[in-house]
């Protein structure tokens, strides 16, 4: 499933964000984007919703989810090992962010879009 990572210019966050993709079961502070980046934390902050129109943070939770939504409709993989996949740690902070992103929780997701 292509993931989405916005089309950037010369300079550009790009690099990081596909790093990113391939580390989402890692914790990521803004403090520590910035240094892989090359980057001043305010810098890197103002660069990255510039970029990607929303904050760090914010995009990784997002992509974690559409992670999960891969993982609910492709594997059998049970809730709590798909949290622990894309990064959340816990059945309860995916089903959190979840509900935010996709509007249903991960158990409906899979019930409706699952593969047969």
């Amino acid at each position: 499933m292509a993931q989405p990572v916005p089309d950037c210019a010369v300079d550009s966050l790009e690099p990081l964000l596909s790093w990113m993709l391939g580390q989402l079961d890692t914790e990521h502070s803004v403090a520590s984007l910035a240094r892989r980046a090359h980057l001043s934390e305010r810098t890197f902050a103002r660069r990255f919703v510039a970029e990607t129109g929303t904050t760090p943070q914010r995009w990784l939770a997002t992509q974690r989810v559409l992670h999960a939504r891969h993982l609910l409709e492709e594997t059998l993989l049970g809730i709590e090992d798909i949290a622990r996949t894309c990064g959340f740690g816990t059945a309860a902070l995916l089903r959190h962010h979840f509900r935010r992103v996709v509007g249903v929780t991960p158990a409906d997701y899979r019930r409706t879009f699952a593969a047969r």
